[in-house]
């Protein structure tokens, strides 16, 4: 693992939420935002925000509206999950698609021929 994974394993959960708040708190600054703008764009109290950006915690909700206000939300994209098959899935898959259609013939036997 590189260092920087390291750092975050070893952090405590408290520590991690100072580290998302700070992140919160220098874009929103970068932005040039107050804490009022993104709270009323979020939709959440700005009492809310400021708790965030200290690291006192909040939900997840709260981190997305959040992201949704800053026009961050393509960091998101990391937790995106991506099924990857087997080539050999992959083909066994095809194998199974319909090729041609063929006439249902259970509807004529219910009708008998006249002739």
């Amino acid at each position: 693992m590189s260092e920087d994974i390291q750092q975050w394993y070893g952090m405590s959960d408290q520590a991690i939420l100072i580290q998302l708040g700070k992140y919160i708190h220098d874009v929103r600054l970068s932005k040039n935002k107050t804490q009022q703008e993104i709270a009323n764009a979020a939709g959440v109290n700005r009492t809310t925000l400021v708790q965030f950006e200290n690291g006192k915690g909040a939900n997840l909700l709260t981190f997305i509206q959040i992201l949704r206000a800053l026009d961050q939300l393509h960091l998101l994209q990391h937790f995106q999950h991506k099924v990857e098959l087997s080539p050999l899935k992959l083909a066994e898959l095809e194998q199974k698609l319909r090729k041609r259609a063929r006439n249902n013939t259970s509807n004529n036997n219910n009708n008998p021929s006249t002739w």
